[in-house]
């Protein structure tokens, strides 16, 4: 019939009805936004893999083909040889002993003292305790050459020099002011009322710290291992302070001694294929630790930030 109004189709969704154009846009609008959040993500990643991903492909060049213009990305012929030969110039697997030692005592003496004290702090009330813990938070601003010289010298005093004394008992002294501020934030999110039922079955602080607090704090100690690990695993300076005995180095001062005098004392061929070879296989842990417990990573962090 002619002067009829045909209403505009519409769309039945939870809040009511929509019309079907609004709600094919408001769609195409969050479609839209979501693959441009991929897009970004997936660019930002290839742009950040990139330096790795160049460091894999060179491990398994020739020296020559390292210095060719224009650059190629792939070697002609892998060379797989180039990761044993490593092994052949320098003490690797000794090195790599050395830090794994070093990285997993730590990591465990720093996660444990921290514990402890992110458990003082949100549990217990006495004199000064948010002033202690201020004062906690605050050595983070300091940098490392504060303490550095003071350090060394006390270490020296105490027969502490080249040993692996001064890169591990710290640990065991609270971890960080970091480590107490994330284990702190989360025993703040677990209800007291757990605390206050186990002290009424007759339980003391130390077993509900063990057989409450610390199974519900998976997430957060494997958070607070893998970053203490890595740290660990990665740190240059407290074992080129420390360290003289060239086998009681670790495997960032034993890249340096390599690139600095053992790889490159010969120079008829140039051997940065097996320097890259050598990052390869000091990142690959790392990159396996990462993730194997990316899940806790992720959720730790998260659950630590509840409250405040």
């Amino acid at each position: 019939m002619t002067g009829d109004v045909i209403a505009p189709q519409r769309k039945q969704t939870g809040g009511g009805l929509i019309p079907a154009g609004l709600y094919q846009s408001a769609s195409f609008q969050r479609a839209l936004g979501r693959a441009i959040l991929y897009l970004v993500a997936i660019s930002s990643s290839a742009l950040f893999m990139f330096p790795f991903v160049w460091t894999v492909l060179s491990s398994l060049k020739t020296g020559g083909e390292l210095f060719r213009f224009p650059p190629t990305w792939f070697p002609e012929v892998p060379q797989f040889q180039n990761y044993p030969k490593v092994f052949e110039i320098v003490t690797w697997a000794t090195w790599t002993w050395n830090s794994t030692l070093v990285a997993v005592v730590s990591t465990f003496g720093a996660v444990l003292t921290a514990a402890l004290v992110g458990y003082s702090f949100a549990r217990f009330r006495y004199p000064a305790r948010d002033v202690l813990f201020i004062i906690t938070l605050s050595t983070m601003m300091l940098p490392v050459e504060v303490t550095l010289i003071p350090l060394y010298l006390m270490f020296a005093k105490i027969g502490w020099l080249d040993s692996y004394k001064p890169l591990i008992i710290p640990s065991f002294f609270g971890g960080s002011a970091f480590l107490i501020f994330l284990m702190r934030q989360f025993f703040l999110s677990i209800p007291l009322d757990l605390d206050e039922a186990a002290r009424i079955d007759g339980a003391g602080y130390v077993r509900i710290f063990w057989q409450i607090l610390m199974p519900l704090s998976i997430p957060v100690t494997a958070t607070a291992a893998v970053l203490t690990f890595m740290s660990q695993w990665n740190e240059f300076l407290y074992p080129f302070i420390y360290l003289n005995t060239k086998t009681k180095y670790t495997l960032a001062i034993g890249i340096r001694y390599f690139q600095a005098v053992a790889g490159f004392a010969d120079d008829t061929e140039p051997k940065y294929h097996l320097l890259m070879a050598a990052s390869v296989m000091m990142t690959a842990p790392i990159i396996i630790l990462f993730f194997l417990a990316q899940r806790y990573l992720v959720q730790g962090i998260v659950m630590s930030g509840i409250k405040g």
